[in-house]
């Protein structure tokens, strides 16, 4: 089996030498073994396994539920509902940051809104819609 450089891997899976390395240290890729020079000497099927965490990560889910996704794809009793039921809390996750982040905006909107640009900092709504308890 043809082994890479750290280097290599990096740029064939689109990640950082340091994304590398700290994802080694949360044990999301198996330390590589090392050359007797002391380089890291990291087998082919890494680079899938970067894109594959890269991917997720595009998709929102945590290093942890990574994690978990990458413990589950490596046990052969998984089933495809246990890595559907994983993307639907995921989806609802989002769903709701959603929510949430429109009614932030909404908010938001309405002080902006209601500010005057001529109005003096002691008066500006937005300042003391954010001091109230």
């Amino acid at each position: 089996m043809k082994s890479l450089t750290i280097g290599k891997v990096a740029g064939q899976a689109g990640v950082g030498i340091e994304t590398i390395r700290f994802y080694e240290h949360r044990e999301l890729i198996e330390p590589p073994p090392r050359s007797a020079a002391g380089y890291r000497q990291y087998p082919e099927n890494t680079v899938q396994r970067l894109r594959f965490i890269r991917r997720a990560k595009e998709l929102g889910f945590s290093l942890k539920e990574i994690k978990e996704l990458l413990t589950l794809q490596s046990n052969p009793k998984t089933t495809c509902a246990d890595i559907k039921q994983r993307a639907e809390m995921k989806l609802a996750d989002i769903h709701q940051r959603i929510h949430d982040l429109e009614k932030m905006g909404s908010a938001l909107e309405t002080l902006v809104t209601a500010c005057s640009a001529d109005a003096t900092s002691a008066e500006c709504p937005i300042l003391q819609a954010l001091a109230e308890e």
